[in-house]
């Protein structure tokens, strides 16, 4: 797999900082009421996060050790005043429906875990793939959990209302309010991180299965009939065992 490309894989699903490292916990639970939150929320940090991983990379050589992580909370401190200011901005109906959590960017644990664990080690570019994977990743869990807790919620996606209200008694859906509030967050975080460690686990005994099945054949040798006169080649061997003949006869 091309380098690159697997920093994509590794943020999105491999080391998905949100469903198997279980980082940035705090917006991940507290934002998700609404899909539209979840995506805001996973772009700011995405942008934050790309563009502290390029410049910390860029600076990895120049930072003293005794100092990187003061310096790389500076620096990340800075790109988030940036991305706070921008979404007041242009976007306000999404910065006051995110709030504090848009400045508690500067602490979220992926960006100064990746900083360190990356970023600080490795080149530019490679640094701005990891970046982009894990915040694709972020954004992805996000949204998510964030159109779960709002169809069961109340019944709406992205601000549409897909499921019939009852109203006065008659026939319709009563929403399930106990998933906007923090508990629901649990609840499907909870749910989908069964279900994605239920498909991995089901994949993984497919491949020892797969694998079981080739000592088998394997084993079956020892009880073959013909196993005698059998000259222990396969198919793929063949052409290798017709040039040895050729080279007996000359």
């Amino acid at each position: 797999m091309n380098k690159y490309v697997e920093r994509l894989y590794n943020g999105v699903v491999k080391e998905n900082p949100t469903m198997v490292q279980f980082l940035g916990m705090c917006p991940t639970l507290a934002v998700t009421t609404s899909v539209i939150n979840g995506i805001g929320m996973g772009l700011s940090t995405t942008a934050v996060l790309v563009l502290s991983n390029i410049l910390i990379s860029i600076l990895r050589n120049i930072i003293p050790d005794k100092v990187r992580v003061p310096a790389f909370i500076v620096i990340v401190a800075s790109f988030v005043t940036m991305v706070d200011l921008l979404m007041q901005g242009f976007t306000p109906s999404l910065y006051d429906s995110l709030g504090i959590y848009i400045p508690l960017i500067v602490v979220n644990c992926i960006i100064l875990g990746r900083a360190e664990a990356y970023a600080s080690k490795n080149p530019v570019l490679l640094s701005a793939f990891d970046g982009v994977g894990m915040g694709i990743g972020f954004t992805i869990s996000l949204a998510i959990i964030g159109a779960i807790r709002e169809i069961l919620g109340a019944g709406q996606i992205l601000g549409y209302q897909i499921l019939p209200l009852a109203e006065d008694g008659g026939m319709g859906y009563t929403p399930i309010t106990i998933f906007i509030l923090a508990p629901g967050a649990f609840l499907v975080l909870a749910l989908i991180v069964a279900i994605r460690n239920y498909y991995f686990i089901r994949k993984a005994d497919a491949g020892k299965m797969a694998a079981s099945d080739v000592e088998v054949v394997e084993i079956g040798c020892e009880a073959c009939a013909m196993k005698d006169n059998c000259s222990g080649k396969t198919p793929e061997d063949a052409p290798a065992q017709s040039a040895e003949n050729k080279e007996g006869v000359e």
